[in-house]
């Protein structure tokens, strides 16, 4: 469990210094609707949907499962994301990727990052890293409980009312094998929609 602590660390550090960031660029006469800076502090949550790709695919057909995000405004159209989740991974029938026996993995994936809107409050890229944590590390045989994630991704964000929007976002993750004579890295396209509130 090195590594979660390493990543919560990370995690931490990032989250301090949006919060000390933002405190410093905040001009308080700016009104809070103005476009030239937003303050919102915005909480997502929702469901996740999954395409295992190359090695991964040869076991495991699909995954889902649901995530909760944070996003810390630092300055405009940047935020510090923090998010956090739980994901299934399901296997095909007689499948023994990396002797797994085709056990479906139970994952939950930490991450940290930046999303920045290159269109105003609408279309963003963004990108985290961090942390997933294989929950049933016995049954799925793998000798390693975590492994290092990246995630880089696409998305629109679109607003419903004052204050509530919806995200759906297309991204690419690549997470460390949790095997050691497996695959060197498990890769899956997927899509995440949101229920974005701002606060």
């Amino acid at each position: 469990m090195k590594t979660t602590r390493k990543i919560g660390v990370v995690t931490a550090l990032l989250v301090s210094t949006a919060f000390s960031t933002q405190a410093q660029t905040t001009n308080p006469a700016t009104p809070a609707g103005s476009s030239n800076y937003n303050k919102e502090f915005r909480l997502s949550v929702g469901p996740d949907f999954g395409l295992p790709i190359s090695d991964l695919s040869q076991g495991y057909n699909w995954a889902a499962g649901g995530f909760i995000q944070a996003d810390i405004p630092v300055i405009q159209n940047l935020y510090v994301t923090v998010d956090a989740g739980y994901r299934g991974i399901f296997s095909k029938k007689g499948s023994e990727l990396s002797g797994s026996k085709g056990v479906d993995l139970q994952t939950i994936p930490l991450k940290a990052g930046l999303k920045y809107f290159f269109v105003d409050n609408l279309l963003y890229v963004q990108g985290q890293a961090g942390a997933t944590i294989l929950a049933n590390k016995s049954n799925a045989l793998a000798d390693k409980s975590a492994g290092f994630t990246y995630s880089p991704q696409v998305g629109v964000l679109i607003k419903l009312a004052h204050k509530n929007y919806l995200d759906a976002g297309f991204y690419w993750e690549s997470t460390q094998s949790f095997w050691n004579n497996g695959p060197g890295t498990l890769n899956m396209l997927g899509l995440r929609l949101a229920y974005t509130l701002g606060i």
